[in-house]
């Protein structure tokens, strides 16, 4: 009978959360987002690139050169001309009769080229810093002759190999699936945080608890809604993680595609048995401790109102290794390193940090994980305590006394 309610109820609060419009919302929000963006920054780029490349057609400007390094033969494929004149120059960008003056510096390498141009609105500034750049840098790649040297000064393509204790480590590569865990456990919590809370006062809220539990035991009924919840969230992680592993495919297990010698561009992903391993055990440990410390928290409010005031601090405790990263991944030694690590409301981020940072040894992924799980175990049994002593507790706030009561569901 008991399996026969758990099921039910399972099944009704999966129904009531995986139906809800604003599940799928909240869930494809964060994905579909993530993928505009990205798109959005791409076009960006190529625009931009498109802009530079083309900075010289239609424009005519006039340039001064302290420096020497100019060639007029570079400076008429632009389209400027050696002015004797600057001040006059720069009236004319004043008057509107010319597009641009650029004054090259004695020493364009320390020293800023200034441009004086015409305003063609915010996002065109960009071809003016990429004409007076160009008329620089093209001028310096004809002095040298050499194509060799000329391409190195656009572009030095890199590969970077790192070692550490006799053995090559993996560097940013290594650390893009750990990352990828801690911003699901972020992204679970922060979307189905309020509705961890939402479980336990509902139905307490609405006065109907006392019709439940004459079918059902708090125990039971407790438990199946705290396994709809994870549910929901591996559903969320799931779709999180579909589009990341497209991405991986379509960029070769790139981080991301194209041809820069950017540490993003170059960085593949790297399967590390032991990283993967402890990543995903944070990542499930931290989401069932948060899970069932809400859960506890709701137990013990009469409201909804007064369970969410509950979730900002958790949230702020939550980000709280995020202030201090540097420290967590930089000095694993230091004692507040050490406190963020094996703390359990900080242990999932910070272990998570040190992990894709690859400060976190073998003895202390096994102790983190073993205080984490162990402390999600007593939470779930205070949850369920606290929500069989307080489930009909309608107007007033639950004490933590109740956890030395008799329990509600017992024989």
């Amino acid at each position: 009978m008991n399996s026969h309610n758990f099921g039910t109820v399972l099944a009704f609060e999966l129904r009531r959360t995986l139906l809800r419009p604003i599940y799928w919302l909240t869930t494809l929000s964060v994905p579909v987002l993530m993928a505009l963006i990205m798109a959005l920054s791409f076009f960006s780029s190529s625009s931009a690139a498109d802009r530079a490349s083309q900075a010289s057609d239609g424009i005519t400007f006039q340039y001064s050169d302290a420096s020497g390094i100019v060639l007029p033969d570079v400076a008429t494929r632009l389209g400027g001309t050696l002015t004797a004149a600057p001040a006059g120059a720069e009236q004319a960008v004043h008057a509107g009769t010319l597009d641009a003056y650029i004054a090259v510096p004695a020493h364009p390498g320390t020293d800023p080229v200034r441009v004086v141009a015409r305003d063609e609105g915010l996002l065109n500034t960009s071809q003016w810093y990429s004409l007076g750049r160009r008329l620089v840098s093209d001028s310096a790649a004809a002095r040298l002759g050499d194509d060799r040297l000329v391409s190195l000064t656009r572009d030095v393509p890199m590969t970077l190999e790192t070692w550490k204790d006799g053995q090559r480590s993996t560097g940013l590569s290594g650390a893009i699936i750990p990352a990828f865990f801690l911003i699901l456990l972020y992204a679970a919590i922060l979307m189905l945080g309020q509705q961890m809370l939402n479980i336990t006062v509902e139905e307490k809220e609405n006065r109907v608890t006392e019709m439940i539990l004459t079918t059902i035991r708090p125990r039971v009924l407790i438990l199946a809604k705290i396994t709809a919840v994870i549910i929901a969230g591996l559903v969320q992680a799931a779709v999180f993680v579909v589009p990341a592993l497209v991405w991986l495919g379509s960029t070769g297990g790139r981080l991301m595609g194209g041809a820069s010698s950017s540490p993003l561009a170059v960085a593949e992903v790297t399967l590390d048995p032991f990283t993967i391993t402890v990543a995903a055990l944070l990542f499930v440990g931290g989401f069932g401790m948060f899970t069932a410390l809400l859960v506890a928290i709701g137990s013990v409010a009469p409201t909804v109102k007064d369970a969410s005031s509950a979730f900002g601090g958790l949230v702020l405790v939550m980000f709280l290794p995020l202030y201090v990263m540097p420290l967590v991944a930089g000095d694993p030694g230091s004692p507040l390193t050490q406190v963020l690590t094996y703390f359990p409301l900080t242990a999932p981020i910070a272990a998570q940090v040190r992990n894709a940072t690859g400060t976190l040894s073998i003895p202390e992924a096994v102790a983190a994980v073993v205080i984490l799980y162990a402390t999600t175990a007593a939470l779930l049994w205070v949850a369920v305590r606290l929500f069989g002593a307080g489930s009909i507790s309608y107007n007033a706030r639950l004490r933590l006394s109740a956890l030395r009561r008799p329990r509600a569901d017992a024989a």
